[in-house]
């Protein structure tokens, strides 16, 4: 695909079409999606959480089972492509650790890390070239960062994901404030993390690119930031709405089904708030039911099993392979707008001709 884009460059990486597909588990930014994003010239992300879940039904161990099927989603990314192919892992696993080191091992050519403030990540990727790029949405948080990056391990990110709070999936804002719409905008939150990535640039003669994320749908919404001084955007709702995209066919149709209405925030036992479709499952949790479980995972730090309402991880594993009546659908709130499945490559080349239009 060539594109008169300038390319997004994190460290001595090129990226020649900024756009960053985003990680979305559980077993929906897979090595399929991500190394269709990557062969077209982006950068393709597989998401880290839950690859085993369904599959750890044998008694082994859940950190083993983790930890090889990330193992395989990177290598068979890989073999698919040359391009470039990154990992999301969040903060607010209990394996968060033991993924990284994984991702940096397999080679991975970035990780992306959110979903709670990832400070140590350094430390786990010690000696690998991989790039790491925190998920913030605040500049306060990727100040924090920075500092303690400083601090503690004398580097700076090598790129800085800035998500608003139109984005699917958990998302870093208080529950009252996306229920009352009193969040800070995309727009707001990623001039103040550019102004401040920018005074650290000058400090240490160094590069941070700063990539919104988060209700961007086309190549206006990409046009928009680019000028704005983004190196590039991160995209996630619509890769779903793609062949190359592993869920189940009807996953993909609640997409194209959703309209603006269906569109909630639920309250996740991560203990953050989360974007979703309206089904039965939310109604089901929204009436006060809980759904009873056993946990053979202990995925996340922050879940209690015996006191939530329902188990996220089953929840969205049910999702990706299509029980949906009994899951929780992650979207983000422009997935109303999306209306048939695509080729990754006929999607990129949309965007980036719209793109172009507008610059």
């Amino acid at each position: 695909m060539a594109s008169a884009l300038k390319p997004l460059i994190i460290g001595d990486l090129e990226i020649k079409i900024p756009i960053v597909q985003g990680g979305m588990g559980v077993q929906v930014s897979t090595a399929s999606l991500a190394s269709a994003v990557a062969d077209c010239g982006g950068a393709g992300t597989i998401a880290s959480v839950g690859l085993a879940y369904g599959i750890n039904e044998e008694g082994r161990e859940f950190l083993e089972a983790s930890n090889e099927a990330l193992r395989n989603e990177i290598r068979e990314a890989k073999r698919l492509t040359r391009g470039v192919v990154g990992v999301n892992i969040m903060v607010a696993m209990s394996n968060f650790e033991d993924l990284t080191r994984t991702a940096a091992a397999e080679h991975a050519d970035f990780i992306v890390s959110g979903a709670g403030l990832p400070l140590k990540l350094p430390e786990y990727t010690e000696g690998s070239p991989a790039k790491l790029v925190p998920i913030v949405s605040s500049a306060r948080a990727a100040d924090l960062i920075i500092k303690t990056w400083k601090k503690r391990y004398n580097r700076l990110p090598d790129a800085i994901v800035v998500e608003g709070p139109m984005a699917g999936g958990h998302i870093g804002f208080k529950l009252a404030d996306l229920r009352r719409h009193t969040e800070d905008r995309l727009e707001d939150i990623f001039a103040s993390v550019l102004k401040m990535a920018g005074e650290y640039e000058k400090v240490r003669n160094a590069r941070i690119p700063v990539i919104p994320a988060g209700g961007i749908f086309d190549g206006k919404d990409m046009a928009r930031f680019l000028k704005m001084g983004a190196g590039g955007v991160q995209m996630a709702t619509r890769f779903v709405a793609t062949l190359e995209c592993s869920v189940s066919e009807k996953f993909k149709s609640m997409y194209l089904a959703a309209g603006s209405e269906d569109v909630i925030i639920i309250d996740s036992p991560v203990g953050m708030p989360a974007r979703a479709i309206k089904n039965r499952f939310t109604e089901r949790l929204a009436s006060g039911e809980k759904v009873s479980f056993t946990c053979p995972y202990k995925c996340l730090r922050t879940c209690n099993p015996g006191a939530v309402p329902y188990c996220i991880a089953k929840a969205l594993c049910n999702a990706s392979r299509g029980d949906i009546d009994n899951a929780v659908i992650f979207a983000g709130s422009n997935v109303s707008r999306v209306t048939k499945i695509v080729s990754v490559k006929e999607l990129m080349d949309e965007i980036v001709d719209e793109a172009l239009r507008e610059l």
